[in-house]
C-alpha cells in the first residue's frame, strides 16, 4: 500500500496559532491510518492547538492539513472536560444521545432503534442506571464516561481525545483506556493529548513530542527518551541550544516519518539562517 493511501492525516509545513502568534509551527508528518498516537509535550507546547487545527476550529497560518478519505464531520472530538458546562440542565441519556446529531439531525426524534444504541453506549461505559441523572450531579469520572459514550455513538474513523484522563479516578482511567484500545483494534485512528508519560509508554505504540515545534515522532520508547524530553523542556523554557534555532528554516522542517522501534527519530536540525 502506498504511503498516500495509508495515511489518515498529512501535515505539510503546518503552522497553527492565534492572532498570528504561532502555537505549533513547521510540522510536516504523516499519521498512518489505524494509528494509536499520543501527542505529548510541556504545557503550552501546542498539543490542543493541533487537535483544533485537525477538526477545523483553527485555520493554518501556514502550510496545510490533509485528511485522506475522511470528512471533518466524521471526526469524533473529545475536548477537555473543563470546556463543558456541568450546570446545563440535561440528563445523561439526552447528553449521550447528542452523539447521534450528525446522523439524525438536530430536530429529528430519536426512534426506538436509536434509543437502544444510546442505552448500549451508556451501559458500555458503566453508567447503566444513571440515564435520568442530571450531568451536573455526576462525578468527574462519571461525566467523562458519559462523554466517551457520546463519542462511541459517533462511530467515527478518526477519534481525537484532548486530555481524556485528566482529574478522573483510577477506575475510570482503566475502563476508558480499555475502550480506547478497542477503538484501535477496530481500525480507527485515535490521537490523544496526554500528560502521563508512563501511561503513554504502556498504551501507545506511537508518539509525537511537541514543544511548539516537533521534537520527535515515532516509536514511543524512542520518542520519550531522556534526550528528547530534555530538548522539549529547553524549547518550552526558551533555552534551546544554539545549534537548534526555532522557526528559522525558510521552507519548514524536513518531513518527519515514524521511526521503527529502536531507532531515534528526533526532528532534524534545520540549517542556520
Amino acid at each position: 500500500m502506498s504511503a498516500a493511501a495509508s495515511a489518515a492525516l498529512r501535515f505539510t509545513n503546518l503552522t497553527l496559532g492565534y492572532s498570528r502568534h504561532p502555537a505549533v509551527h513547521h510540522l510536516s508528518s504523516e499519521i498512518p491510518a489505524g494509528t494509536l498516537l499520543a501527542v505529548v509535550g510541556p504545557n503550552g507546547a501546542g498539543k490542543s492547538t493541533l487537535l483544533k487545527g485537525i477538526v477545523g476550529e483553527l485555520r493554518p497560518l501556514q502550510g496545510r492539513i490533509e485528511l485522506n478519505g475522511i470528512e471533518r464531520r466524521q471526526i469524533a472530538y473529545l475536548t477537555q472536560q473543563s470546556t463543558l458546562d456541568g450546570s446545563f440542565p440535561i440528563v445523561v441519556a439526552d447528553f449521550v444521545a447528542m452523539g447521534l446529531w450528525r446522523e439524525i439531525g438536530a430536530f429529528r426524534a430519536i426512534d426506538r432503534r436509536a434509543r437502544a444504541r444510546v442505552e448500549a453506549a451508556i451501559a458500555g461505559v458503566g453508567l447503566d442506571g444513571l440515564e435520568g441523572r442530571p450531568i451536573g450531579a455526576l462525578s468527574g469520572g462519571q461525566l467523562q464516561r458519559a462523554r466517551f459514550a457520546r463519542v462511541m455513538l459517533q462511530d467515527a474513523p478518526l477519534v481525537l481525545l484532548d486530555e481524556p484522563y485528566a482529574a478522573i479516578d483510577a477506575a475510570s482511567v482503566r475502563d476508558l483506556a480499555t475502550l480506547v484500545r478497542r477503538w484501535h483494534g477496530e481500525g480507527r485512528t485515535v490521537i490523544s493529548v496526554l500528560h502521563d508519560l508512563e501511561h503513554v509508554r504502556e498504551e501507545y505504540p506511537l508518539s509525537l513530542l511537541l514543544a511548539r515545534e516537533p521534537v520527535a515522532f515515532g516509536a514511543t520508547a524512542t520518542v520519550l527518551d531522556e534526550a528528547n524530553l530534555q530538548r522539549a523542556r529547553h524549547l518550552a523554557e526558551g533555552r534551546a541550544e544554539a545549534s537548534a534555532p526555532i522557526c528559522r528554516h525558510p521552507n519548514g522542517l524536513p518531513h518527519v516519518h515514524p521511526a521503527p522501534p529502536g531507532h531515534a527519530n528526533p526532528r532534524e536540525t534545520p540549517p542556520h539562517a
